[in-house]
């Protein structure tokens, strides 16, 4: 599975003319693996349930739940089972990184599919793109790579900015 970045707009009617904003988007699945990491990362090293990460998240546990087997699946995560069984992280949050989150539930992280593997658009043998949307897709899960779970848990500071990341508004 590749992450593949989409739009979402959004309109709302100003006046005669409509304004469209579009962005960027991860899944809601991966949101909730990073509500869930950070919860893990709160705990201090507590074992927790998935019924206790679901009430602390404010999820449902069967998303918990699914969650939870992705994050074990890509050894983000321990699972310990008996009577005082439940979850914990398996490093430090400052050595998870949002790209390892985001490439746990979705897949690598690319800009397009051709950005990853060969021979999944039609388009392929004609467009000159690729290699741009290669560049843009490292570019894009370097970034992520450079936010660790840890900063991602921390609350931002009235007048602060969350992060430096920069944006293009077109």
């Amino acid at each position: 599975m590749v992450l593949i970045w989409y739009y979402i707009q959004t309109g709302t009617i100003i006046n005669a003319g409509v304004l469209r904003s579009a962005m960027l988007r991860i899944s809601k699945m991966t949101d909730y693996a990073i509500m869930v990491m950070v919860e893990l990362h709160a705990s201090h090293g507590e074992v927790l349930t998935a019924q206790a990460l679901a009430e602390r998240s404010r999820l449902e546990l069967p998303t918990v739940s699914k969650v939870l087997k992705l994050l074990v699946k890509t050894n983000l995560v321990d699972s310990y089972r008996g009577t005082h069984g439940g979850y914990c992280l398996v490093r430090k949050a400052r050595d998870i990184s949002v790209a390892e989150i985001i490439a746990a539930i979705e897949g690598p992280i690319a800009m397009t599919e051709c950005s990853v593997e060969d021979g999944l658009c039609a388009q392929e043998a004609m467009c000159s793109l690729r290699g741009n949307w290669q560049r843009i897709s490292v570019a894009v899960a370097k970034a992520m790579a450079g936010v660790s779970l840890a900063e991602m848990a921390q609350p931002v500071k009235p007048g602060a900015n969350p992060l430096n990341i920069t944006t293009f508004n077109m």
